[in-house]
């Protein structure tokens, strides 16, 4: 026994003030009773649009502020994409340059050839930006079982490292946002210019 005083993931989260995200809120227990409550005439709504954006800015802010990101997938399924499109949105949407994660590693016992991994292999990821190119050398996919392959690196990782400082992002994530946006509109200012540039150099001269 590990001798937690709370064995709930979301307690743990909450007093650590650890984000936690889903892919897919309608689909589920609560998306239902949600669903239930708005014909009852509930206003309570899901913003899955704030989910998108808030990981985004998470993965921009901890490149910005001099560190890297990395992506820690175990199993499959939609959230292993919503984990790792962080680096589409921030590059390819809204325009703010970057380069992708800098580490990859995934614990799953799925297959690209069933679907069950496709779009989150390390080949895979690059092409769409989800990966740094020059970290893919780096990049690990172990094929196992979870529930031998996550304790396995749990122990690792707690024998080997002390202690680390929280992070404490749920806290933090108004000013993320904040730099997530001012760098979009920094983008979008840079796009119409280099717009009117195009249009001025097309016109024909009288």
């Amino acid at each position: 026994m590990l001798g937690l005083s709370r064995r709930s993931v979301l307690a743990v989260a909450h007093d650590l003030e650890v984000p936690i995200y889903t892919s897919s809120p309608g689909d589920s227990s609560i998306g239902m009773n949600v669903a239930e409550q708005a014909l009852a005439g509930s206003l309570l709504r899901f913003d899955v649009s704030a989910d998108v954006n808030e990981t985004a800015a998470i993965v921009l802010e901890a490149k910005r502020s001099g560190g890297r990101s990395g992506a820690l997938i175990v199993g499959g399924g939609s959230p292993k994409n919503f984990l790792l499109q962080t680096e589409p949105q921030i590059q390819e949407v809204l325009g703010i340059d970057e380069r992708g994660h800098d580490f990859f590693l995934q614990l799953t016992d799925a297959r690209p050839d069933s679907g069950g991994l496709s779009g989150a292999t390390p080949g895979e990821a690059v092409s769409w930006g989800k990966i740094d190119p020059d970290m893919l050398p780096g990049t690990v996919v172990c094929y196992m079982d979870n529930t031998v392959s996550f304790p396995l690196l749990t122990a690792y990782a707690l024998a080997r490292h002390a202690p680390r400082p929280l992070r404490r992002l749920y806290g933090r994530r108004t000013a993320m946002m904040e730099r997530l946006i001012s760098e979009y509109r920094a983008s979008l200012a840079f796009r119409d210019q280099r717009a009117d540039e195009a249009a001025d150099s097309a016109a024909p001269s009288l």
